[in-house]
């Protein structure tokens, strides 16, 4: 009966064992796998970043010589080059100037790095305007508001840029700024139109428009759930813009609706607030580019809707959180050091019980196998509640060790296996010590007292 007790006891102190050793490394692979997970915040749009200016189109004229230019120059104070789009309000741009000669000098869109800089290096021209990019002198005169870039990217007026430019160059205050772009209502035929096309195709493109087709991926990720397209081309100056945006609004109610005039984008459609921090957010990103080279609207609203996606996915509209399963491991982590603990204790308890029974039933003293492997087993039961990551390997294969010689010794191997096993075993255990500096519980030191 008490054989029968006592081997229950031994089972159940190596199971003991087993179980934390479980534990032990359950809880370290967790540490190391489950860290801080970004992808929430990590958009999937495509880069954002403009190509570099498309280069002169075919047919189109180039500019002529600096030489050629410049005597055009000293024959008019305004001189626009073929193809040049820049316009603007003169009775502004006259009170401003005053009695101080100014001499503008107006380039096209499409033209490539070697023939801006030639255009720029015409020494009497006051301000030169390539697309609608306004320099002269030392400065740069830059749209900074929704307003300004409204009328530079929808009409190419540069009314404001050219009165700021002259003040500066003149060393006297600036006008305030205005909103020059004066808007109407869309005529009845003229929205029929535009609603018959966004039913049956989702996309207007009116003539003169450059959209040929909304760039497919990015618009999923921008508008998951779709979206209208409304593409017209740059208004005339001075003429007011059709507001297309509120009538489709009542038309289609809660749909992304965008409206593009020339390369100005308009959204309107659920969160309000949603039109102005997206259009401030890629007009003040890459306006500095569409005003001087000749990007087609396909490109603009391409690079528009990934900087949309970016927005989404900041967080700013409150984008609902994904879904997440319940973690079986995350719920029972914190439970496993106490588990642990328990098991130790345990084993410790019903090792000292075992090593203290005088009858045969337990495990000798002295220095044979199973005196040698009770030491080890409690050696190493020390160790894992002192080691680090550096030592946490060895310690692990020498447990493993430690298990395979007590299996040994059940088995009733002959003793030079099983002393070899607990050889090894002694070894990454007097390695993971080392590796901790806990030198007094390398295995010949610990061992001494207890194997005597």
């Amino acid at each position: 009966m008490t054989a029968r007790r006592s081997h229950r006891y031994e089972a159940l102190r190596w199971a003991l064992l087993g179980i934390a050793v479980v534990v032990l490394v359950i809880f370290l692979g967790a540490q190391q796998q489950h860290g801080a997970d970004v992808s929430y915040g990590r958009s999937p749009a495509d880069s954002t970043t403009v190509p570099k200016g498309p280069p002169p189109r075919g047919g189109d004229p180039t500019v002529p010589s600096v030489e050629e230019m410049t005597a055009l120059v000293a024959g008019s104070p305004v001189v626009r080059l073929p193809g040049s789009i820049a316009r603007w309000d003169e009775q502004q741009v006259r009170a401003v100037a005053g009695d101080h000669p100014v001499r503008i000098l107006v380039a096209p869109p499409w033209l490539d790095e070697d023939e801006q800089r030639r255009v720029r290096d015409v020494d009497n021209a006051t301000i030169t305007v390539i697309g609608t990019e306004v320099s002269g002198g030392i400065y740069r005169a830059v749209p900074d508001d929704l307003p300004s870039w409204r009328a530079s990217f929808a009409t190419a007026d540069v009314t404001g840029s050219l009165v700021a430019l002259i003040a500066a160059l003149r060393e006297v205050p600036a006008p305030a700024d205005q909103d020059v772009v004066r808007w109407r209502e869309p005529s009845g035929p003229e929205l029929t139109a535009v609603a018959a096309d966004l039913r049956a195709k989702g996309l207007h493109a009116a003539a003169g428009a450059s959209l040929t087709a909304v760039p497919d991926k990015a618009a999923k990720t921008a508008f998951p759930d779709g979206a209208l397209y409304v593409a017209l081309p740059p208004q005339p100056f001075g003429e007011p813009l059709p507001r297309f945006g509120p009538a489709l609004t009542g038309l289609f109610p809660n749909t992304p609706i965008i409206v593009m005039y020339g390369n100005w984008i308009e959204y309107h459609g659920p969160a309000a607030d949603f039109s102005e921090v997206a259009g401030a957010s890629f007009y003040g990103h890459f306006a500095d580019r569409i005003s001087k080279y000749d990007y087609s609207q396909d490109q603009v609203l391409g690079v528009y809707l990934n900087r949309v996606t970016d927005i989404r996915y900041s967080g700013l509209f409150d984008r609902p959180l994904p879904y997440r399963p319940v973690d079986p491991l995350r719920v029972a982590l914190p439970a496993l050091p106490w588990l642990f603990a328990g098991c130790v204790a345990t084993f410790l308890a019903l090792s000292v019980r075992s090593l203290r029974r005088p009858d045969g039933t337990g495990i000798r003293r002295g220095n044979g196998a199973p005196a040698r492997l009770a030491g080890l087993t409690a050696l190493a039961v020390e160790m894992s509640l002192l080691t680090d990551a550096r030592s946490n390997p060895a310690l692990t294969r020498g447990i493993v060790k430690l298990q395979a010689a007590r299996a040994a010794l059940d088995e009733e191997l002959p003793e030079h296996h099983v002393l070899s096993l607990l050889k090894e075993a002694a070894e990454e255990l007097d390695d993971g010590a080392r590796t901790s500096g806990l030198t007094s519980y390398r295995p010949e030191l610990y061992l001494q007292g207890r194997l005597s």
